[in-house]
Parts: C-alpha cells; structure tokens; sequence
C-alpha cells in the first residue's frame, strides 16, 4: 500500500476528522463517513465545527480532491483502509455500550472488499475487536489475517494541545495477526511519525485504558485531598505547587469541578466491567470514579456556604458559570461537569446565566435539556450576579475584571488561589 490508495474514516468528531486531515494532507484519498447530515454539508463546503480546526486547512484538502465526507456506505467498497471513531459510552449502568461500534459494522458489512484493512480507534474494553469485529468479517466469508486485516489502534487526540496532535502523537498499534500488523503499519506509518505496535489488538485495548485510568485515578486521589485541605483551611494548590518542586517520584496533577470530555469520566468505567467477568474488582479505580463523579456536589455546597456567608439564599439567587467546556480553551461539552452543577443549582431555585466564548448555546444531551445561551461578560454584568462560579478556566477571561467586580467568585480551578475575601475555592 502506498499513499495513492484512499481511506475511508467513520465517525467525524474530535478524533476522526483530525484524522481524516492528517492522512488528506499526506496525499491520501479520504472519504469521511457520518450519520450527520448537516456536518457532511459543512465539510464538503470546507468549513469546520470544532474550533481547534481552521477552516483554512478543512477548504485546501476538498479543494485539492484528497477529502470528501459522505453518509453513503456503499463508497467503503472504494478505500483500502477503513478507520472506525465512532463514540463508545456508557449506559445509565455504567456498562459499556457499544451500539455505535456495532451499528458501523452492520452499515459497512454490505460492502466490504478483500484485502481490506480495518482498523478501530474507539476506547473500549480488552476483546472487543476480536469478539466483535472479527467475527462479523468471517461471517461474509473472509479469513482475517489472509485476504482480509484487522488492527486496534486507540485514539490520543487532545483538543487545545498546540505541541502534540495527529501526526506527532506516537500512536500504538495491535493486530488480530501479525500479517495484520504489518497492514496496519503500512497504512499509518505514512501519516503518523511514530507507531507503536504491541503483540495483539487487547494488548492496544488495555494501554488505552491505562493511560485514561492513570488519570483518572491522580486526579481522583487529588481531589479527595482539595476535600481534606478545604476541612482544614489550607489552601490546597500551594500544597501542590510546593510539592511539585521536588525533582523525582512526583507528578503534579490538580483538582477541579469534575472530570469531563469523552474518555476519563467513562473509559475506567469499561475495564471494571470486564474485570467482573473474570471475578477481578477493581476497587481502585472504582473508587476514584466516586471521588470525581462526587465533585459537583462539592461545588454547589461550597457555592451554599459561600452564598450563606453573605447573608444569601441559594434558591432565587442569580449565579454566573463561567465555562461550560470540559477544558479551557476548547468548545467540547462531552461530559462536562458544568452541566451537572448547573441542573443541581437550578434544581435548589437558583437562576443561571453562563458564559463561554467558545460555547454560543449548550447543545441537547442525553440527560440534560438547558434553554441558554452564553452572555458577555463585563463590570456591569458581573455586578448583577449573586455569585459567580468559575467551571473552565478559559485563557480569554478577564480574570482581573472578574475578581474586581464580581461580588463572589466559587473558584474550580485555582485561578485566585490567593486568600480574596470575596473568593472561596471549591
């Protein structure tokens, strides 16, 4: 293979559409495949919907011919490769579902080739590609690893990061065989700098989770300590600043209003339920699920005492959140905490504006169903507020305005870390 033969990329959100660029600009033929209508209509138009990619880079690669997005599956006769990063969430059990996963395979199998490639990028539990994917392949009659290839490689996407993206981010890879292998090196090596294969495609499935879980876990234990340090009255981010000063065996992670985005508040999540199949608990990494789940509640208890402390009721108050991201600096509300403390205010009376540059309207969810829209922010409107709560520490915020003018100031994230009197940390 070589990069005159095209790919075809399922699933075109944060992972699989800075795929899709990266192997466009490599010079391979890209076909983007979505259920989305209106984001098929916005890409062949060259524009994009995630703010970290430029529509500059999206028009260059329709315009050149190397990318067109489609919701016809019957072109995945036309790739050499097929990449799938579709979601995989769980179920109000916190079991996995893997719906999506199957609903692609089922819309693909018609029109699958030999010598084809498929490769999964979507998190999930060890097994799931040679459980899932594998057998429906043989089903039409094809012999993995003999005239059809089948390869794990997990996505590493971070949205924001300007040092690390899709091209330079080493990318770890496992096969069904080692024939398999080897084709799903072909394909990626010539668009990602550095692969890593590793000895079977669970192997791929459990450094993906590793590496979600590691932090899911520090930021758990960190967070249960912001619990301890606020009992105390110390103030937990000088604690962290002064440890991080040590050279060796310490690794600074901070606290925050809860864990967002689409892998570290679900992927653990996914390794505890296949670990119950072999009578394996994983009480670890259980437990700094509960910690991180808890930390909204956290929030708005802070935000009723701190409104107490100014003589305040919760119910009727007017409260700002100041981001609704899951990060700073990105436009993803996939999982974000924001949410879950916004429905715990509105339901104990309070009324709530927010704001975020990146975030014009917060979108329809499963479980939440907001009617806002992000206001601006300036003296006058921080002056109206009650309290406000900083969720998402966005780099265009004005956070002297925001400390001078705002009455109270819950803050998530340490961005006052200093004792203010009208700022209490949470």
């Amino acid at each position: 293979m070589n990069n005159k033969n095209s790919v075809g990329i399922i699933g075109l959100g944060y992972v699989g559409l800075p795929l899709a660029i990266r192997f466009a600009n490599t010079g391979f033929k890209v076909i983007g495949f979505d259920i989305d209508t209106i984001k098929i209509s916005k890409l062949n138009n060259g524009s994009s919907y995630i703010r970290t990619i430029r529509h500059e880079t999206l028009y260059k690669i329709v315009r050149e011919g190397n990318f067109t997005a489609t919701n016809d599956f019957s072109k995945i006769a036309e790739v050499d490769a097929i990449i799938i990063c579709v979601p995989t969430p769980l179920n109000k059990q916190r079991e996995p579902e893997l719906k999506y996963i199957k609903e692609t395979m089922k819309s693909l199998l018609p029109y699958i080739k030999a010598n084809q490639l498929i490769s999964l990028e979507s998190t999930t539990y060890p097994g799931t590609t040679e459980d899932i994917i594998v057998p429906l392949i043989e089903k039409k009659g094809f012999q993995v690893g003999k005239d059809f290839f089948v390869v794990y490689s997990p996505e590493r996407e971070d949205p924001g990061n300007e040092a690390y993206s899709t091209g330079n981010i080493p990318k770890v890879i496992g096969g069904i065989t080692n024939k398999c292998l080897d084709k799903g090196l072909e394909i990626y090596e010539q668009a990602i700098e550095e692969m890593i294969p590793v000895s079977s495609t669970a192997t791929a499935e459990l450094t993906k989770l590793l590496e979600n879980i590691y932090r899911s876990v520090n930021i758990g234990l960190v967070n249960e300590l912001k619990l301890v340090a606020d009992r105390l009255g110390i103030n937990i981010y000088e604690v962290i600043e002064a440890a991080a000063t040590k050279p060796f065996g310490y690794v600074p992670f901070y606290p925050g209003p809860g864990l967002g985005g689409h892998c570290i508040p679900i992927d653990p999540f996914y390794l505890t339920w296949k670990a119950r199949e072999y009578d394996v608990q994983t009480k670890f990494i259980e437990l700094a699920g509960e910690v991180n789940t808890s930390m909204p509640n956290f929030v708005v208890q802070k935000t009723f005492d701190a409104l107490n402390d100014f003589s305040k009721s919760i119910n009727g108050s007017y409260i700002l959140i100041l981001g609704l991201a899951y990060k700073k600096n990105v436009d993803d509300t996939r999982e974000s905490p924001a949410m879950k403390i916004i429905d715990l205010l509105q339901s104990k009376g309070a009324i709530i504006s927010y704001s975020d540059p990146y975030v014009e309207e917060i979108p329809s969810m499963r479980n939440y169903h907001f009617n806002l829209k992000s206001i601006s922010v300036d003296s006058e409107t921080l002056k109206s507020f009650d309290c406000v709560i900083l969720v998402t520490d966005h780099d265009t915020f004005d956070y002297d305005t925001i400390l001078e003018y705002s009455k109270l100031i819950v803050d998530t994230r340490g961005k006052f870390k200093e004792n203010y009197s009208n700022v209490r940390l949470a």
